[in-house]
């Protein structure tokens, strides 16, 4: 199986379009309400929490999709210096059916699982 790189770039380039196009609408969508309802005295209490859930959602959202639209950018930068393909730790070549299916990898999955493994020893217990 031959590893079709303008393909994956091509691929690339739409999730890099598409990503900042779910960002723009997630800001442009982010505006403050200034209309207040009248009613029970909690009203504006249940309001506000709910519009206090609502941004931390949102926050949420914009910062993995920064983080995706992060990896995207990595692995184009990668095309430009000529190290596409290959894992950003141990500098082997990443097996290409891992590119295919995630053409942002930038770590084989060898470093991939010890990456996640420490990661795991790392975390507080709960």
């Amino acid at each position: 199986m031959t590893t079709d790189f303008k393909i994956l770039r091509s691929r690339l380039e739409e999730e890099r379009k598409r990503l900042v196009d779910e960002l723009e609408q997630l800001k442009a969508n982010a505006s403050p309400r200034d209309e207040r309802r009248e009613g029970s005295p909690f009203g504006k209490r249940e309001e506000e929490a709910t519009e206090a859930l609502e941004l931390e959602k949102r926050l949420v959202l914009e910062k993995r999709i920064n983080e995706q639209l992060a990896d995207v950018e990595h692995a184009l930068h990668k095309f430009e210096e000529g190290t596409y393909g290959r894992c950003d730790n141990c500098g082997q070549q990443i097996d290409p059916a891992r590119l295919e299916a995630l053409p942002q990898a930038s770590l084989c999955m060898q470093c991939k699982a010890q990456q996640a493994k420490n990661a795991k020893a790392k975390s507080p217990p709960g």
